[in-house]
């Protein structure tokens, strides 16, 4: 079997490198093809946000959320999301207002959570570790590159920028 050469590089991007430390500061890998261990590159983030990799219909971003914070209260009208978590706990709080978030369900390693559009969500970290986790929005949702080392970055990017 024959395999198409642009695919394959003999540098040190994450489609063959095994030291995954670099993507904390990453560039955003996209709209190229792309490959990684993802549970790998989850756990290795310490970022609050970094951007992965943004295609024209998909964003991957890697998230790090301490003990006691949350993502923050959103909502995104026009796209779905899916959360996966890689390591610890937390509580997702969904609902149809920012005032009743009557959907609540505890979890942990390996959850898989889905927000659909239009929904009002939250997670929270309830455990003793950072919260890991890689999001997936379906379309994009925050400009290409992004890298917010803490919550507070991210906070002040969205007022500055209406993310």
């Amino acid at each position: 079997m024959r395999y198409n050469n642009q695919y394959w590089h003999n540098d040190n991007t994450p489609l063959n490198n095994p030291d995954y430390s670099r993507i904390n500061r990453s560039n955003d890998y996209g709209p190229n093809p792309f490959v990684i261990n993802i549970e790998k590159a989850t756990l290795l983030n310490n970022c609050f946000r970094t951007v992965l990799w943004t295609g024209t219909h998909m964003q991957l971003t890697l998230m790090s959320i301490k003990p006691g914070e949350d993502i923050g209260l959103e909502i995104h009208p026009n796209l779905d999301q899916f959360l996966r978590v890689e390591q610890g706990q937390g509580i997702v709080m969904m609902g149809d207002s920012k005032d009743n978030l009557n959907f609540q369900k505890r979890v942990y390693d390996n959850y898989a959570i889905i927000i659909p559009a239009g929904t009002w969500h939250n997670l929270l970290n309830t455990g003793r570790m950072p919260l890991k986790l890689y999001s997936i929005y379906a379309p994009p949702q925050h400009p290409f590159g992004t890298v917010h080392e803490i919550k507070r970055d991210a906070e002040a990017q969205e007022e500055h920028h209406g993310c």
